[in-house]
Order: C-alpha cells, then structure tokens, then sequence
C-alpha cells in the first residue's frame, strides 16, 4: 500500500505540474471567460477523463511501449502537435481576421448577445475537445511513466494504485478548474467585449499553437 509520505509527494509533484501555466489553464481559462460555463466544465471532465486513462495505461504498462516504440511516439507527438497547431491557429486566424458580425452583436438587445454566447455552450462539446487535446500529448504519457511507477510498492497491485494516484491527480486539477473558472466568471463581463475577445482569443491561440509547435520540435 502506497505511504501517506508518498502521496505527500506525489501530490506536491502533481500539484507544481497542474498550477504551472500552460494548454489545459488556457483552454479553461478562454472557454469560461467567454461565458461558457458548461463547456468549461465539459473540457475540465475531459481532460481529466484523459488524465485517468493515462494513468490507467501507464498501470498496465501500455504507455512504456508507446514511449519504447519510436514510430507510435512520433505518430502520436505529430498528430497531436497538428491538431494543436490547428486548434491555435483557428482562434488566430478568428481574432486577427476583419470581422463583419461585431456590430451586430454590440448593438442587439441583450438576449441576443447571450443567445449567441451560449450557442456553443455544450458539454459534450467540451468534454471532446478536453479528452482529445489531452490524449494526443504524448508528454503526459511520458511523464506517467517516469513519475507513477516511482510510487507504487513492490508486490501491490499496479491497476489499483496507479488508479489511486491518477484520482489524485484529477482532484487536485478539478480543484484548480474551480478556481480558475471562477476567476474567469468574475472578469467575464470584460473579456466579453468584442476588443477583450480578440485579444483573448490571440493569447490562447498562441498558446495553444506554441505548445503544438513545440511538441513537434520535441521541446
């Protein structure tokens, strides 16, 4: 059985790893300051959805083989540094484009504004877009298997403890969702507007495609 020493550990690992700035803050961050508060929750169950299948994977030792074999690391450290670039590069693209839909929006009646900002205010909707950014980083699975087979004792079971240690991962980075989801609602007002929206929306997207790119150079 895994030591309240080694979980202290653990989770003081994991912790620095989920406060530290980087894709999944961002995502989080620009969904909910647009004021899609169930699409935010939907990308923070689908990050943590892939976070408890990494861990998972890496108890049954799938994730050693994926970073022994360097054709499937590379295909995946591709695709999901495409998908990245893609995902940034559409948000760029949005903010810096000359946009004809801004007036109306500014001048409809209130129910409007809101009807168009909770247009895509899915769960689902977020819960793919989490689960599928956080399955195609083959850091995360890189980083599962260096770090959680540290934690778990000789002769215990691999399946359950790194469940346990996944769990405690997912707790720790739902906990930091909620903080940072309510930072956002309480600055949701102004980054509504139409200039505070760009300029969000260039931040996250060069974010997100920096960190594509990034995956693809293998930094």
């Amino acid at each position: 059985m895994i030591t309240l020493e080694a979980i202290g550990t653990f989770i003081l690992i994991v912790g620095l790893l989920t406060i530290t700035p980087g894709l999944d803050t961002a995502l989080i961050l620009r969904t909910a300051a647009l004021g899609h508060r169930r699409r935010a929750w939907g990308v923070v169950l689908g990050i943590q959805c892939g976070t408890l299948v990494w861990g998972v994977l890496t108890s049954l030792g799938v994730t050693a083989l994926l970073t022994a074999s360097h054709l499937a690391y590379e295909t995946l450290r591709w695709v999901g540094a495409a998908y990245l670039v893609w995902m940034g590069g559409r948000l760029l693209w949005t903010a810096w484009r000359p946009s004809s839909s801004e007036s109306p929006q500014t001048t409809g009646s209130g129910g409007e504004t809101k009807t168009r900002a909770g247009a895509g205010d899915t769960l689902l909707g977020g819960w793919r877009q989490g689960i599928v950014t956080n399955l195609l980083n083959p850091k995360m699975g890189a980083f599962y298997v260096a770090v959680l087979p540290q934690f778990i004792p000789a002769g215990a079971s691999h399946l359950a403890q790194g469940v346990l240690l996944a769990g405690v991962h997912v707790l720790l980075a739902v906990l930091w969702a909620c903080a940072l989801i309510a930072f956002a609602h309480v600055l949701r007002d102004r980054l509504q507007r139409p200039s505070a929206r760009r300029c969000l929306d260039r931040i996250t997207g060069t974010v997100i495609a920096g960190f594509g790119i990034r995956l693809a150079l293998g930094q």
